[in-house]
């Protein structure tokens, strides 16, 4: 299923390569001396069909892709301005989700990125191995986003653009010279040791994927079902008039509160059609805070739906 990615080598400027992506990455967790381990070198994070395929051989890029996408791990990046740092969180965000989903913490991917930041893969298994989609890697940072407010753990949540890159395994990075290393739970309370290990590549033995758990189905459910409702939020961002707020962003900013499959909708159209019209962002986030709060959202969610709602209407502005 969807078994194409794209490899990049030396810089991340340089060309796309297509790639059947489990050779390609399996190569690279087993040290195989075709996948080059001394040069930089980055991989598709998602995993792409026959028409990102042939996207990429006549276009010669994969700028403008918008097809579906897929993986079988959800991706996390954890960086610091310390290693230490970094590991701590790595650790925090790995217990959550291990204690969440019932598997131990070596059920899941590390990696020392090879500079001073972690990578985690949570196999999607546990999710029931969601099928391929043209909002898969948006679900994907939906729920990446959530694990990652439960173990109350900062994440970059860049990484989930659809033709996003992350560095392979065992690859060298090109600042330190250390490589992307396999890293066990327990290596993380010595990152010292961590920093030796990386010195050289070193062969990593996939865990095997778990079965399917309950809540990990429902988490993923209902990051869909918010992905799902963003994008709409987005097609229902207009105005009735010149000069006029919609109807929904008067309602939410008298009180009231939508429907729990409206939420994010209606906040990020509200933050929209009041940043066209030019409200300050501090204004419109004083009047949809509270609200956002009232109708049961997590506060980092309401404040990701307001600022994608500003950053939205601002482009659209009516000067």
């Amino acid at each position: 299923m969807f078994p194409f990615g794209f490899r990049v080598l030396g810089r991340t400027s340089a060309s796309r390569r297509p790639v059947n992506w489990d050779k390609a990455f399996a190569a690279y967790c087993q040290c195989d001396p075709r996948a080059d381990l001394v040069a930089p070198a980055w991989m598709s994070a998602f995993r792409f069909g026959e028409d990102f395929r042939s996207y990429l051989e006549s276009h010669g890029t994969t700028k403008g892709y918008a097809g579906p996408t897929w993986s079988q791990w959800l991706w996390f990046d954890i960086d610091a301005e310390h290693i230490g740092f970094a590991a701590d969180g790595t650790r925090r965000l790995v217990e959550a989700i291990a204690n969440r989903y019932g598997v131990g913490p070596d059920n899941l991917l590390l990696f020392f990125s090879g500079r001073k930041g972690f990578h985690v893969g949570v196999p999607l298994s546990l999710c029931g191995s969601p099928p391929p989609s043209n909002e898969f890697h948006r679900t994907c940072r939906g729920l990446a986003e959530h694990l990652a407010m439960i173990a109350g753990v900062e994440i970059d949540a860049g990484i989930y653009d659809r033709i996003r890159l992350l560095r392979s395994p065992n690859s060298r990075h090109e600042k330190t010279g250390l490589h992307k290393v396999h890293t066990r739970f327990a290596e993380l309370s010595d990152p010292i040791r961590v920093l030796e290990k990386a010195k050289a590549p070193f062969p990593v033995t996939l865990p095997p994927f778990p079965p399917p758990n309950p809540t990990a189905v429902d988490d993923w459910s209902g990051a869909e079902q918010e992905t799902r409702a963003e994008a709409d939020g987005k097609a229902a961002f207009r105005t009735d008039g010149e000069g006029r707020l919609n109807r929904l962003t008067k309602e939410l900013i008298r009180g009231s509160l939508p429907s729990v499959g409206d939420r994010h909708r209606m906040l990020f159209s509200s933050a929209a059609n009041l940043a066209e019209h030019g409200v300050p962002g501090s204004v419109i986030r004083e009047l949809l805070l509270d609200p956002g709060l009232d109708c049961g959202l997590p506060p980092a969610e309401v404040e990701r739906q307001i600022k994608c709602g500003i950053e939205h209407g601002s482009r659209g502005r009516k000067d």
